[in-house]
Parts: structure tokens; C-alpha cells; sequence
């Protein structure tokens, strides 16, 4: 903590309690949570008997679970299994698309790793988990090596339980830029999700995993272009660009 921030503490605690109090609260998306998208129509079915599934699991907080739109078709997965089947390598390689969606608003890195030891062990080997964590860590003020930790462990059990050929992290977004944290605190807390972001690159550099950057505003999303009402989550033309190029990083892996 630098010596601005000590001296700004009561206000950083004053205007966090008062978020808690007045932020609006929105539920998760409605909608299926596991599906099947088919990636060819019945005329080439017989050409495509010998493509395997392409196996994708998506653990995550409220933001993954679509909070701010009200179905998960306008929400992340919604707007990721719309984009992924017109990346040209999935079309090729894979017969369909067999996804999960396992997320909970509020939950930390801590609760990702938990809810993974919690579900059962796949069949088969899982080819791509997704993990969209980070936000509710930033929140509660973790530690940079208890994040770090944490990662190393749901990287450890992704591998080692499911078996997951490529392993994807999603960017921390740009918290300094939520309407819902007021100055001075938004400055506090972007700063620790900043640091939280490149111990997160350093892990996924050095456990040769997948990190997908998301940079809304080089993509013309202003503050009031990306967020929901209740400004702190993000909005259906924000989730689908996110998931747009998630979908893109995949077709790229599997190329």
C-alpha cells in the first residue's frame, strides 16, 4: 500500500461500505447452464462420423455467469457459443460442441478451486477450460502471492482431474473504470486488479497456459458503452465482443 493510500484508507472504507449499501443488484442470467451445439447440418453428417466433440468448461463469478443481461443467450456463453462455430478450424476439426457453464456471482479464485475439487471427475479428457476469476479477489484485498498460489493449484487440479488439454484465463477488466466505484477508490482498486492481471500473465507464461487479453477500449467501449445498470458488471454489447474474442483465441488453439 503506498503512503497516499494510508492516508486515504477511511475513505476507501467509507465508500466501499456505502457501494455495498446502494449498488443495485442484479441476479445471474437465466438459462441453460450445459448444452450441445451442432456444427454441421444433416447433408454432412455422414462426412463428419469420424470428428470427435470439442469439449468446453467455463468456471467463473457473476461475470461469467452473465450478471447484467437477463439470459444467458445476450450473456458471455451465450454470445461465445454464437462466435465459435465460425472459427474455420472448429468447423473442420469437430463434430459438435459440448459445453458447461459453472458459475457463481461472488466467488474468488478460492471458490473456482473449490467448486473444481467439488465436480465430478469427466469421462474424458476436458479440451479447453476457461476460468474467468479475479474481480471478487481484487475486491477482498487477496494477497498477490495467495492469488498466486491459488492459480497454481486450479491450474494443477485442471490438469491433473479433467485432464484439460488447453487451459484459458480471461483478463481482470478494468475495474478503475467502473461507474460504480466512485474517485478516489477506483483508483485503489484498479491499481490492485493492474497488479493482480500480471501476476496472472506470469502465471499462464510460466505454466504454459492461455491468458486472453480483452481490451475494450481499444475496441470503442467508453464506460457508460459497457457496463450494466447497476455499473459494475458488464452489458450485452461488452459481453458480446468478450466472448467474441474468446471464441477467436480458441479457434486459434485448436487450429
Amino acid at each position: 500500500m503506498q503512503p497516499k493510500d494510508i492516508l486515504l484508507a477511511p475513505i476507501y472504507l467509507y465508500q466501499g461500505n456505502k457501494i455495498k449499501r446502494s449498488t443495485v443488484r442484479l441476479p445471474e442470467a437465466t438459462g441453460e447452464r450445459q448444452g450441445q451445439v451442432l456444427l454441421h447440418n444433416d447433408s454432412e453428417i455422414n462426412g463428419t462420423s469420424d470428428l470427435s466433440p470439442l469439449t468446453v468448461m467455463v468456471v467463473g463469478d457473476s461475470s461469467a455467469a452473465g450478471v447484467g443481461v437477463e439470459t444467458q443467450n445476450d450473456a458471455l456463453m451465450g454470445h461465445f457459443l454464437k462466435a465459435l462455430p465460425s472459427q474455420a478450424a472448429v468447423q473442420q476439426k469437430f463434430a459438435q460442441i459440448d459445453w458447461q457453464l459453472h458459475a457463481t456471482t461472488g466467488h474468488t479464485s478460492f471458490d473456482a478451486l473449490r467448486r473444481l475439487y467439488v465436480l465430478p471427475k469427466p469421462a474424458a479428457p476436458v479440451d479447453i477450460i476457461v476460468f474467468i476469476v479475479g474481480v471478487n479477489d481484487t475486491t477482498s484485498n487477496i494477497s498477490e502471492q495467495r492469488w498466486q498460489s491459488q492459480l497454481n493449484e486450479i491450474i494443477t487440479i485442471a490438469k491433473r482431474k479433467f485432464a484439460a488439454k488447453q487451459i484459458i484465463f480471461s483478463c481482470l477488466p478494468p475495474m478503475s473504470h467502473m461507474p460504480a466505484i466512485p474517485a478516489p477508490l477506483n483508483e485503489f482498486i484498479g491499481a490492485k486488479a493492474d497488479k493482480l492481471d500480471k501476476r496472472l500473465q506470469r502465471v499462464c507464461r510460466e505454466s504454459d497456459c492461455h491468458y486472453l487479453s480483452v481490451d475494450f477500449k481499444k475496441a470503442g467501449f467508453d464506460a457508460d458503452k459497457m457496463f450494466a445498470i447497476d455499473g459494475f458488471h458488464p452489458n450485452a454489447a461488452a459481453y458480446e465482443y468478450w466472448g467474441e474474442q474468446l471464441a477467436k483465441q480458441i479457434g486459434e488453439l485448436v487450429a
